[in-house]
């Protein structure tokens, strides 16, 4: 008992710290008239791009409607991503970042084996990312389930992650933990102190802008997190539904959002994860997300 009081304590004030340090920071660098301070780049991730291509036409088809990054998966052959890596930068669309996930073998679990796992394939997406030029590797960090409670998952991802940040830090690939709907890191406060807690800067915040629609606003959290992010995907969600929609179509506030990535200064991609289609579907996306860097 003494021990959960002490870190409720400890949560209430960083919660104070984390409010007023975040505050501080919009007066104390507010952005002017016509000046933008976040520099965006688009990309997309590479299964939406139709699967009866070669790589290399993938990538080109890519450029084509107007991306400049793409998001990609592990891959244990180091020669063949390196070939890839190569492919798409020389493209001109550069693998930016890959999603291990985390859903099969979380840092949740109280099974050694299943760690185990979660260990040789962070371990080998981390070898690859390096490989493919990538400088990031997404990580669902852990899921909260029935037998998983909410504490358990948060001592044990940290645990288990922090085993990790020595061979990121060799490889130079930053392990960037997405808010993904696994019941955890539910509020922006509490996502931007778990990130501190590594006191690493190989483990960032990766931040997915529709997927917090349904319980937050996707400005607030980029207010909240700050610098702290270091990739961000796109998607846009309608509350009365429930349901997915194309950029532009749901109840993220697109303007406010812009706004907030200008403020903290977000200089990086920006990568959608929607459905995969054909060019022209494509090019019509491409100038969606031109509409919103222009807001």
């Amino acid at each position: 008992m003494k021990d959960s009081t002490m870190e409720r304590r400890n949560f209430l004030k960083y919660a104070t710290t984390a409010t007023v340090a975040t505050g501080l920071l919009g007066r104390s660098s507010p952005v002017q008239a016509g000046q933008r301070g976040a520099k965006l780049r688009k990309a997309l991730q590479i299964g939406m791009l139709p699967k009866s291509l070669s790589d290399a036409d993938k990538f080109k088809l890519a450029k084509e409607c107007g991306f400049e990054g793409i998001e990609g998966s592990p891959m244990k052959d180091l020669d063949a991503a390196r070939q890839f890596g190569k492919l798409a930068h020389q493209a001109g669309v550069p693998i930016h970042s890959i999603v291990y996930g985390g859903w099969g073998a979380p840092f949740s679990d109280p099974d050694p084996k299943v760690i185990d796992k979660g260990l040789a394939g962070m371990e080998t997406a981390l070898r690859s990312a390096k490989a493919l030029g990538a400088k990031t590797v997404l990580l669902v960090p852990a899921i909260v389930n029935e037998t998983v409670g909410y504490g358990d998952a948060y001592k044990r991802s940290q645990e288990h992650i922090r085993k990790l940040l020595p061979l990121a830090g060799q490889l130079g690939v930053i392990i960037a933990v997405e808010n993904v709907w696994n019941k955890f890191l539910l509020s922006p406060l509490e996502f931007a102190r778990y990130v501190d807690e590594f006191e690493s800067p190989w483990l960032k915040a990766y931040f997915d802008i529709g997927n917090v629609i349904i319980y937050g606003y996707s400005q607030d959290w980029i207010r909240t997190l700050v610098t702290r992010i270091v990739k961000i995907h796109l998607k846009d969600f309608k509350r009365k539904g429930y349901q997915w929609t194309n950029l532009l179509d749901g109840d993220v506030n697109w303007p406010e959002v812009r706004r907030a990535l200008d403020e903290i200064g977000y200089d990086g991609f920006i990568t959608t994860e929607l459905r995969g289609g054909d060019k022209a579907y494509l090019t019509d996306l491409s100038k969606r997300i031109d509409r919103i860097i222009a807001m």
